[in-house]
């Protein structure tokens, strides 16, 4: 087996595992008892916590402990709505967002607020001025990815930032493709609150982190009750094995980020200079996306049996959470691909354990798979 699903979940790095083995993190008790076990416990979470914040610039006490990223979607983007609802009830979006983040302005919808859906250009980015024509006296948050999960498109979330500070606006960036392997400095970028996920980053599945900024006007309505746990954001006991774990690959990600981009950046240059020239090829990203990611459509050929044929090669067709669907991409539909185009796409990702015989075998699949369904079944 040949993974390159990296984008939806990476491997857990064994360096992280090891972590979670400590017997001091097997042995944790429940960080909120107030026993030599529980501070223990305590001590172990507020290391994680820091290495978190780390990663993205923030300060400990700004960050929460979540469920994942989606989780933490729910809790910036519903919370941040509805405590500013009394001033006023419009909220901004891009048409390309995860769908933790689209799902969820849809809920609030319903809910009587009103959602200004801004589409992409045509390479997937965010224009500025699209983005300040969308904003009005009433909007109180826009949500923006940093990194595409489908393309790998960088969004300037520093640019994006600034313009909601300029306004009294508050800014949700989903960051759980980017934190980790790009750098990130949520403070500095004018960002209020950002979600993360540790499996993202070779870290364990089932955590993840919101970062609220600690400055006037910045507050979110809790989704959950029932404790005094996480500032009473997120009641519930932590989970202290996932917590360590995910401080850890917080560390591990801060040490290496040159290291590994410099890894999926000549693992990029491998990749399309191995399939560049199939007849038909589009690129759904460019040369300043993230490496990890690369998005291609083949013209001619249907997505979901290019993915099976190119088995043992385990790569995607579009999002992980939107696969079951069927649909084709409406990432590539919002930035002007046709339905046929956005059918066919495949999605590689890789990070710090691809090799390069990885990549010659995901070449060689590929090569093979479209050639033969262009042969025995075109797409229409």
């Amino acid at each position: 087996m040949v993974y390159l699903d990296h984008a939806a979940t990476t491997p857990l790095d064994p360096r992280v595992a090891a972590a979670m083995a400590d017997p001091d993190v097997l042995l944790a008790a429940n960080p909120a008892s107030n026993h030599v076990a529980g501070r223990e416990s305590a001590r172990i979470v507020e290391r994680a916590r820091a290495a978190v914040a780390a990663l993205i610039g923030a300060r400990s006490d700004e960050v929460i402990f979540t469920s994942g990223a989606t989780e933490s979607d729910n809790l910036a983007i519903q919370g941040a709505a509805r405590y500013r609802a009394h001033r006023g009830r419009h909220l901004v979006t891009m048409r390309t967002e995860h769908k933790a983040v689209t799902d969820t302005f849809r809920a609030l919808e319903k809910q009587g607020f009103e959602v200004t859906w801004v589409a992409p250009e045509t390479d997937g980015r965010l224009s500025l001025d699209a983005l300040d024509a969308a904003l009005r006296p009433d909007t109180q948050l826009v949500s923006v990815m940093h990194v595409n999960n489908e393309t790998g498109i960088i969004q300037d979330v520093a640019a994006i930032g600034a313009l909601c500070r300029s306004r009294g606006i508050l800014y949700h960036c989903d960051a759980a493709q980017s934190a980790g392997k790009l750098e990130l400095d949520v403070e500095a970028a004018c960002i209020d609150l950002t979600s993360v996920s540790a499996h993202k980053l070779y870290g364990p599945q089932g955590v993840g982190a919101l970062y609220v900024a600690d400055r006037a006007g910045v507050e979110v309505e809790p989704l959950l009750f029932g404790g005094g746990q996480e500032k009473r954001l997120r009641p519930g006991t932590l989970p202290v094995r996932l917590i360590a774990g995910f401080g850890k690959a917080s560390a591990l990600a801060v040490a290496e980020r040159a290291d590994d981009l410099a890894h999926t950046r000549g693992m990029r240059k491998r990749l399309w200079q191995g399939i560049r020239d199939l007849p038909d090829l589009v690129r759904n990203g460019d040369d300043d996306s993230y490496p990890g990611i690369v998005n291609v459509s083949a013209a001619g050929v249907e997505g979901e049996s290019l993915m099976l044929g190119m088995e043992p090669v385990c790569v995607a067709s579009g999002s992980a959470c939107n696969s079951a669907s069927g649909e084709s991409s409406y990432v590539l539909r919002a930035m002007g691909r046709s339905d046929v185009l956005a059918q066919s796409a495949i999605r590689f990702s890789f990070g710090r354990g691809t090799s390069d015989e990885d990549i010659d075998v995901a070449i060689e699949r590929y090569r093979w798979a479209v050639a033969h369904l262009r042969a025995i079944a075109p797409a229409a």
